[in-house]
């Protein structure tokens, strides 16, 4: 539960400052998102199928 409030905390923070912060920043910070985390999930996908092929 905790858990929970926090995360709603820093959601509510965050979107409080994308909310001021000018359109460009904002498509760039998410297009930065974006990739960090597809090259996360592509990287976790890749060590995990070599983790059961050995």
């Amino acid at each position: 539960m905790l858990f929970l409030v926090a995360a709603l905390l820093l959601l509510g923070v965050v979107l409080g400052t994308v909310a001021h912060a000018p359109l460009s920043f904002t498509l760039v910070a998410t297009a930065v998102i974006g990739v960090w985390l597809a090259v996360f999930a592509a990287r976790e996908h890749h060590s995990r199928r070599r983790a059961n092929t050995n």
